[in-house]
């Protein structure tokens, strides 16, 4: 007698082929993206000089050479705003970054240049270590808040001039326009900043199309979607205008910029506000979204000129 055969196992059901659908969709928008940038970081532009330290990527490991580097550094609470320099630097990092390893080429360069430089990290979630910027962008901003008292007592200052990559160029105006820092905050400057969204060159689509990739990004960290276009967040942070009275705003800005897209999103409108584009200003300059951050002289040269615009020099393919 022929054995029965065995039954099927049933068809898998569209929501449970959506959701890893969904996630490999998410993967690639989170992590091939950052790591490419994170690939072209290497040759950051063509006016950084060859013996530039190379700064680990935003993902690295805070290692015991950078923690050593930051205690000797920035991060250095006995530290005294000079004539020179009379205001604190309170560096902001970007998405998934921390606050070393998004610092390690520009936090030496303000303090070879005899600034006070703090940098703090924020959007921290548990089960995610290293990897912070991820929290609710309003809890972000209170975090902000805290620090940057924490710095002007240590300092003994009035105000501080803060810089931000990505998220943290454009995260601090929401500290600024809803939780007081406007009198506390001198300067911003924004390097890459995500100030109106980006769509990800596109990809931003999967989450109204396809609404599981959204429930997957939230679950990853809920700035992800606050910082995609049109965002409710955002509408909130841009009505009315998009900067407060008082504070100098400076965007720095790249034309190959892959993660804030498009990259003219990133820029201002308002009194005080001033926009640069590396490439008008060095055609040759090919920094993208991780490598402005990170390594690029010129965006550096740049933030430096906005710190002490008094004192600013042309910022050039040497730079």
């Amino acid at each position: 007698m022929m054995p029965k055969p065995k039954p099927k196992p049933p068809a898998p059901s569209a929501q449970r082929v959506r959701r890893p659908a969904a996630a490999v969709a998410m993967a690639v928008l989170v992590t091939a993206l950052p790591a490419t940038a994170t690939a072209l970081a290497a040759p950051a532009s063509a006016s950084a000089p060859a013996s530039a330290p190379a700064p680990a990527p935003a993902s690295a490991p805070v290692s015991a050479a950078a923690e050593k580097q930051t205690s000797s550094g920035w991060n250095d609470y006995s530290c005294k705003p000079s004539a020179a320099h009379p205001r604190p630097v309170v560096l902001v990092h970007g998405t998934f970054g921390n606050s070393v390893d998004n610092w390690l080429g520009l936090a030496p360069y303000l303090v070879g240049r005899g600034y006070c430089v703090f940098s703090l990290d924020y959007g921290q979630l548990p089960g995610k270590p290293l990897f912070h910027g991820l929290g609710p962008i309003e809890k972000s901003a209170e975090q902000l808040s805290a620090y940057v008292d924490k710095v002007l007592q240590a300092t003994g200052t009035q105000k501080v001039d803060v810089v931000g990559h990505s998220q943290g160029g454009m995260m601090p105006r929401q500290y600024l326009k809803f939780g007081g820092g406007a009198a506390k905050v001198n300067a911003l400057v924004g390097i890459a900043p995500s100030n109106h969204g980006t769509t990800l060159s596109g990809l931003t689509a999967l989450v109204d199309q396809f609404p599981p990739v959204g429930d997957v990004v939230d679950e990853i960290g809920p700035a992800l979607l606050q910082q995609k276009e049109g965002s409710e967040f955002l509408k909130k942070l841009n009505a009315g205008g998009d900067t407060v009275p008082g504070v100098k705003y400076t965007v720095i800005a790249t034309k190959y910029d892959e993660v804030v897209t498009p990259y003219k999103s990133q820029f201002l409108d308002g009194p005080d506000v001033k926009n640069v584009t590396l490439q008008d200003l060095c055609p040759v300059n090919v920094s993208e979204h991780l490598a402005i951050g990170l390594a690029d002289r010129m965006a550096f040269h740049e933030t430096a000129n906005a710190l002490d615009p008094a004192h600013a020099t042309p910022t050039t393919c040497f730079s």
